[in-house]
Parts: structure tokens; sequence; C-alpha cells
């Protein structure tokens, strides 16, 4: 199952996030429509702001790779504290601007339980190309 597999992907990679200070780590993993993976931590700083979200770490190196908006398929999120967590708004903006709006996210927990939620539901009210005319 595609699901566990995932999970168990998801709970090797906190191994990777760098959280000194919150204790709280983050994986992710971007889907693109080819298939290919992204793997994304969160990477915290002590200056606060030049922390970055384990979504838009995975997010940002496909687009580093050459894929562009519309090639995500999927991404997967994890937090570590056994609860399932959703993106916060920062990666949801980021979301919103290169996944489709029926792209599913999939929250999971370390327990193995996952929420998954559309683009759309997640963004309801999305800030876009559109606002800016």
């Amino acid at each position: 199952n595609i699901g566990g597999f995932m999970i168990e992907k998801l709970i090797k990679l906190h191994s990777n996030s760098y959280s000194p200070y919150s204790n709280y780590a983050v994986s992710a993993i971007a889907i693109m429509n080819d298939g290919t993976e992204f793997n994304g931590v969160n990477v915290e700083n002590a200056a606060y702001g030049a922390s970055i979200c384990a979504e838009r770490s995975a997010i940002l190196s496909a687009i580093s790779n050459g894929y562009k908006k519309g090639d995500f398929k999927d991404l997967y999120v994890m937090v570590s504290s056994g609860e399932i967590g959703t993106p916060c708004f920062q990666c949801r903006q980021v979301i919103s601007e290169l996944f489709n709006k029926d792209s599913i996210i999939h929250c999971c927990s370390t327990k193995g339980e996952m929420v998954d939620y559309t683009v759309s539901e997640l963004c309801p009210f999305p800030f876009g190309e559109d606002d800016l005319k």
C-alpha cells in the first residue's frame, strides 16, 4: 500500500530534520506527475526567519531540478508530534501557486494515520497572479 510505504519514508526522513530549537521535526515528499519524488525537511535557524519548512524545501528542490508549475501531483507531509499536522500558511501559499487545485496533500501522522485534502480545500481563497493585476 502506497500510503504505508510513504509513511515509513516520512518517518525515516525525520532524522534529517535540523530542528534543535523546536524539537519538532517535519518531513515532506513532493510527488511529480512523472513519478519523481523530492524529499524535504524543516531546517531551523537561530535567526528564526531564516528557517524553512519541509514542504517548501521539497517543492523548491523540485523547482531547482527543472520542474515547473503544474508538474506537481501530490505532497505528503508529516510532523514528529504523533499528530496529523497541516502545512503552515506560507507553505499553503507556495502550494497554491505551483500545484493544481485538485492535487492531493496527504497529511500523515507517525502513528500511520492519514488525512487527505485537495489544494482547494487547504487554500479556499488563494492569492495568485490575478490579484496582482
